[in-house]
Protein backbone atom coordinates (compact mmCIF):
# COMPACT_ATOMS: atom_id res chain seq x y z
CA UNK A 1 0.00 0.00 0.00
CA UNK A 2 1.36 3.41 -0.97
CA UNK A 3 1.62 5.90 1.90
CA UNK A 4 -0.48 9.06 1.51
CA UNK A 5 1.47 10.93 4.20
CA UNK A 6 3.22 14.03 2.85
CA UNK A 7 6.92 13.54 2.28
CA UNK A 8 9.11 15.42 4.74
CA UNK A 9 11.05 18.15 2.98
CA UNK A 10 14.69 19.01 3.61
CA UNK A 11 13.80 22.13 5.63
CA UNK A 12 11.35 20.22 7.84
CA UNK A 13 13.86 17.43 8.37
CA UNK A 14 16.59 19.88 9.39
CA UNK A 15 14.24 21.59 11.85
CA UNK A 16 13.19 18.26 13.33
CA UNK A 17 16.82 17.14 13.69
CA UNK A 18 17.84 20.45 15.28
CA UNK A 19 14.96 20.26 17.74
CA UNK A 20 15.85 16.69 18.68
CA UNK A 21 19.55 17.52 19.08
CA UNK A 22 18.78 20.44 21.40
CA UNK A 23 16.42 18.27 23.43
CA UNK A 24 18.92 15.41 23.70
CA UNK A 25 21.72 17.74 24.82
CA UNK A 26 19.44 19.43 27.36
CA UNK A 27 18.31 16.09 28.76
CA UNK A 28 21.90 14.98 29.20
CA UNK A 29 22.69 18.16 31.13
CA UNK A 30 19.56 17.82 33.28
CA UNK A 31 20.39 14.21 34.15
CA UNK A 32 23.97 15.12 35.04
CA UNK A 33 23.31 18.27 37.08
CA UNK A 34 19.61 18.53 37.81
CA UNK A 35 16.94 20.57 36.05
CA UNK A 36 17.14 23.72 38.16
CA UNK A 37 20.94 23.94 37.95
CA UNK A 38 21.06 24.13 34.14
CA UNK A 39 20.36 27.39 32.30
CA UNK A 40 19.00 27.93 28.80
CA UNK A 41 22.23 29.77 27.94
CA UNK A 42 24.27 26.68 28.88
CA UNK A 43 22.04 24.47 26.76
CA UNK A 44 22.38 26.84 23.80
CA UNK A 45 26.16 26.88 24.13
CA UNK A 46 26.37 23.09 24.36
CA UNK A 47 24.13 22.71 21.31
CA UNK A 48 26.02 25.44 19.41
CA UNK A 49 22.89 27.49 18.79
CA UNK A 50 21.62 30.82 20.04
CA UNK A 51 19.40 31.24 23.09
CA UNK A 52 16.68 32.53 20.77
CA UNK A 53 16.90 29.35 18.72
CA UNK A 54 16.33 27.26 21.84
CA UNK A 55 13.26 29.34 22.72
CA UNK A 56 11.97 29.10 19.13
CA UNK A 57 11.77 25.33 19.53
CA UNK A 58 11.00 25.21 23.25
CA UNK A 59 9.07 28.23 24.60
CA UNK A 60 9.54 27.10 28.23
CA UNK A 61 12.45 25.35 29.89
CA UNK A 62 10.13 22.54 31.00
CA UNK A 63 9.36 21.86 27.32
CA UNK A 64 12.97 20.73 26.89
CA UNK A 65 12.53 18.04 29.51
CA UNK A 66 9.04 16.92 28.52
CA UNK A 67 9.66 17.12 24.78
CA UNK A 68 7.13 14.35 24.06
CA UNK A 69 4.36 15.91 26.14
CA UNK A 70 1.84 16.27 23.31
CA UNK A 71 2.27 12.62 22.35
CA UNK A 72 1.81 11.59 25.97
CA UNK A 73 -1.22 13.83 26.42
CA UNK A 74 -3.09 12.16 23.56
CA UNK A 75 -1.86 8.57 23.82
CA UNK A 76 -4.56 7.26 26.17
CA UNK A 77 -7.37 8.96 24.27
CA UNK A 78 -5.97 7.57 21.01
CA UNK A 79 -6.07 4.05 22.45
CA UNK A 80 -9.78 4.49 23.07
CA UNK A 81 -10.44 6.04 19.66
CA UNK A 82 -8.65 3.11 18.00
CA UNK A 83 -10.14 0.33 20.15
CA UNK A 84 -11.36 -2.77 18.34
CA UNK A 85 -15.03 -3.78 18.01
CA UNK A 86 -16.15 -5.42 21.26
CA UNK A 87 -13.52 -3.58 23.28
CA UNK A 88 -14.40 -1.17 26.08
CA UNK A 89 -12.39 1.90 27.01
CA UNK A 90 -10.91 0.01 29.96
CA UNK A 91 -10.02 -2.94 27.72
CA UNK A 92 -8.07 -0.62 25.43
CA UNK A 93 -6.27 1.31 28.16
CA UNK A 94 -5.50 -1.52 30.57
CA UNK A 95 -4.71 -3.95 27.77
CA UNK A 96 -2.08 -1.54 26.46
CA UNK A 97 -0.72 -1.12 29.98
CA UNK A 98 -0.22 -4.88 30.22
CA UNK A 99 1.60 -4.83 26.89
CA UNK A 100 3.77 -1.91 28.01
CA UNK A 101 4.71 -3.81 31.16
CA UNK A 102 5.50 -6.94 29.16
CA UNK A 103 7.75 -4.90 26.86
CA UNK A 104 9.45 -3.13 29.83
CA UNK A 105 9.08 0.11 27.93
CA UNK A 106 9.02 3.83 28.70
CA UNK A 107 5.26 3.97 29.11
CA UNK A 108 5.34 1.35 31.87
CA UNK A 109 8.09 3.23 33.72
CA UNK A 110 10.29 0.15 33.73
CA UNK A 111 12.86 0.93 31.04
CA UNK A 112 16.49 1.02 32.17
CA UNK A 113 17.50 4.58 33.04
CA UNK A 114 13.95 5.84 33.52
CA UNK A 115 14.53 6.00 37.26
CA UNK A 116 17.19 8.65 36.66
CA UNK A 117 14.72 10.64 34.58
CA UNK A 118 12.14 10.55 37.37
CA UNK A 119 14.77 11.43 39.98
CA UNK A 120 15.34 14.71 38.15
CA UNK A 121 11.58 15.31 38.12
CA UNK A 122 11.20 14.69 41.85
CA UNK A 123 14.07 17.09 42.64
CA UNK A 124 12.47 19.98 40.76
CA UNK A 125 9.22 21.63 41.94
CA UNK A 126 8.76 23.07 38.45
CA UNK A 127 8.86 19.62 36.84
CA UNK A 128 6.60 18.09 39.50
CA UNK A 129 4.04 20.82 38.77
CA UNK A 130 4.38 20.27 35.02
CA UNK A 131 3.89 16.52 35.47
CA UNK A 132 0.70 17.16 37.42
CA UNK A 133 -0.56 19.39 34.61
CA UNK A 134 0.25 16.63 32.11
CA UNK A 135 -1.69 14.11 34.23
CA UNK A 136 -4.78 16.34 34.03
CA UNK A 137 -4.29 16.93 30.31
CA UNK A 138 -4.26 13.16 29.71
CA UNK A 139 -7.43 12.69 31.73
CA UNK A 140 -9.21 15.65 30.14
CA UNK A 141 -8.30 14.49 26.63
CA UNK A 142 -9.66 11.04 27.50
CA UNK A 143 -12.81 12.60 28.97
CA UNK A 144 -13.44 14.49 25.75
CA UNK A 145 -12.93 11.32 23.72
CA UNK A 146 -15.25 9.25 25.90
CA UNK A 147 -17.96 11.90 25.72
CA UNK A 148 -17.71 12.00 21.93
CA UNK A 149 -17.56 8.20 21.56
CA UNK A 150 -20.61 7.59 23.77
CA UNK A 151 -22.66 10.63 22.79
CA UNK A 152 -22.90 11.54 26.47
CA UNK A 153 -24.97 14.55 27.47
CA UNK A 154 -23.03 17.60 28.74
CA UNK A 155 -24.19 16.95 32.32
CA UNK A 156 -23.37 13.22 32.24
CA UNK A 157 -20.62 12.61 34.86
CA UNK A 158 -19.51 9.24 33.50
CA UNK A 159 -16.94 10.35 30.87
CA UNK A 160 -15.02 12.36 33.48
CA UNK A 161 -15.31 9.70 36.20
CA UNK A 162 -14.16 6.89 33.91
CA UNK A 163 -11.37 8.99 32.40
CA UNK A 164 -9.85 9.99 35.73
CA UNK A 165 -10.28 6.50 37.20
CA UNK A 166 -8.42 4.88 34.31
CA UNK A 167 -5.67 7.52 34.19
CA UNK A 168 -5.17 7.33 37.96
CA UNK A 169 -5.00 3.55 37.84
CA UNK A 170 -2.34 3.62 35.12
CA UNK A 171 -0.41 6.25 37.07
CA UNK A 172 -0.46 4.19 40.28
CA UNK A 173 0.90 1.11 38.53
CA UNK A 174 3.59 2.85 36.49
CA UNK A 175 4.74 5.15 39.31
CA UNK A 176 5.29 2.23 41.66
CA UNK A 177 7.12 0.32 38.92
CA UNK A 178 9.46 3.27 38.36
CA UNK A 179 10.15 3.61 42.08
CA UNK A 180 10.90 -0.11 42.32
CA UNK A 181 13.49 0.08 39.54
CA UNK A 182 14.97 3.22 41.09
CA UNK A 183 15.28 1.40 44.43
CA UNK A 184 17.21 -1.47 42.84
CA UNK A 185 14.61 -3.95 41.64
CA UNK A 186 15.31 -5.61 38.30
CA UNK A 187 12.97 -4.80 35.39
CA UNK A 188 11.66 -8.36 35.64
CA UNK A 189 10.84 -7.97 39.34
CA UNK A 190 9.22 -4.60 38.74
CA UNK A 191 7.14 -6.03 35.88
CA UNK A 192 5.86 -8.94 37.97
CA UNK A 193 4.91 -6.60 40.80
CA UNK A 194 3.23 -4.19 38.36
CA UNK A 195 1.10 -6.95 36.83
CA UNK A 196 0.07 -8.20 40.28
CA UNK A 197 -0.89 -4.66 41.30
CA UNK A 198 -2.85 -4.17 38.08
CA UNK A 199 -4.73 -7.45 38.70
CA UNK A 200 -5.57 -6.32 42.24
CA UNK A 201 -6.80 -2.92 41.12
CA UNK A 202 -8.82 -4.38 38.28
CA UNK A 203 -10.57 -6.77 40.67
CA UNK A 204 -11.83 -3.78 42.67
CA UNK A 205 -13.23 -1.88 39.71
CA UNK A 206 -16.94 -2.18 38.93
CA UNK A 207 -18.22 -3.93 35.83
CA UNK A 208 -19.89 -0.69 34.81
CA UNK A 209 -16.51 1.01 34.51
CA UNK A 210 -14.82 -2.00 32.91
CA UNK A 211 -17.54 -2.22 30.25
CA UNK A 212 -18.02 1.50 29.68
CA UNK A 213 -17.85 2.70 26.07
CA UNK A 214 -17.73 -0.80 24.60
CA UNK A 215 -17.51 -0.47 20.82
CA UNK A 216 -20.27 -2.46 19.12
CA UNK A 217 -19.14 -5.67 17.47
CA UNK A 218 -19.15 -5.61 13.68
Amino acid sequence: MTSTAPKEGRRERKKRETRQRISDIATGLFLARGFDAVTIAEIAEAADVSVNTVYNYFPAKEDLFFDREEEMADRTAALVRDRAPGQSAADAVLGQLRQDIAERNLYAGIREGFGDFMRVVRESPALVARLMVLHHRIADRLRETLAAETGAAPDDPMPELVAYELVNLVDLVTRRATLSVTDGASPEQAARAALAKLDAYESLVTDELLNYATRPAE
